[in-house]
């Protein structure tokens, strides 16, 4: 399974959305992203894809969109 796909099927299941078309919108500012959901996601990708992703170092900003989340994961998976 590619980053893409990964990232994606996870947001799917938390999220119930299909956000395959809007991977440039802010999913905190949507509300569809929360604190619990957050993490829970930290956890499926850190399952997922094997990338560590302590939530003590979580910048929102760099995870707030679909395209930000698969580019800090290759990011962490290629440290």
């Amino acid at each position: 399974m590619d980053t893409k796909e990964a990232v994606l099927d996870i947001l799917n299941e938390l999220t119930g959305e299909d956000l395959s078309d809007q991977m440039d919108d802010n999913l905190f500012d949507s509300g569809l992203l929360d604190s619990m959901a957050t993490i829970q996601m930290l956890l499926e990708l850190q399952e997922k894809t094997g990338i560590t992703a302590p939530v003590s170092e979580f910048n929102r900003d760099e995870w707030s969109t679909p395209n930000k989340i698969i580019e800090k994961v290759e990011s962490l998976r290629n440290e």
